[in-house]
């Protein structure tokens, strides 16, 4: 039998990392004057644990194959938009903006095509992770744009961004991953489809 603890580990590793977004975005919501060098601390650190936890998704093979088939590209993506934050949280808010922006953007059209995907799969709630992804993508095109210079107005725009990214990752780990304690290892089901086929 397959371990679960990876996909265990993926899932609730996803669920508190994208609660601490929320909370994270609605903290430069509600207050946009916030430190900047603090809030990009804040977000590298949560770039590279965000990332580190998309890899170990990646690798947990989960039941549908759905939430984590793009978490390879996307945890690097992370990690090193983590990392690069970390060494300059305070300087350039327009790069702050332009690397989430990036990453919610790409994020949210993956989570796309993992809703059409779940659809196929007779996951009810496949719309759900659609419209999230949507906002998402929306809110991540916009911090793109950086529609205003004022620090105030890209703050709270982050923080929308933020909010947006952390409940389509909720609600993609709920909907679409589905942990079976006795789920058989590929190589068994490969095993025996060559059997039939002999």
């Amino acid at each position: 039998m397959r371990s679960v603890a990876p996909m265990r580990t993926a899932k609730i590793g996803y669920i508190v990392l994208s609660a601490a977004l929320c909370g994270l975005g609605i903290g430069l919501i509600a207050f946009p004057r916030f430190s900047i060098a603090a809030a990009g601390t804040v977000c590298g650190i949560l770039l590279i644990a965000f990332g580190i936890v998309r890899l170990v998704g990646y690798f947990s093979k989960d039941l549908y194959r759905l939430a984590f088939q793009y978490d390879l590209a996307l945890g690097v993506l992370m990690i090193v938009l983590g990392m690069i934050m970390l060494l300059c949280p305070g300087s350039l808010m327009n790069f702050i903006c332009i690397s989430l922006g990036f990453s919610f953007l790409a994020d949210g059209l993956f989570k796309v095509q993992i809703a059409i995907d779940a659809k196929g799969f007779g996951i009810r709630e496949w719309w759900l992770i659609l419209a999230l992804a949507a906002v998402t993508v929306l809110f991540g095109a916009v911090l793109i744009a950086r529609p205003s210079e004022s620090s105030r107005i890209l703050a709270i725009l982050v923080g929308i961004g933020m909010l947006c990214e952390g409940v389509l990752n909720v609600g993609t780990m709920l909907t679409a991953v589905k942990i079976i304690k006795h789920q058989r290892p590929d190589v068994i089901l490969v095993e025996a489809c060559q059997e039939k086929e002999d």
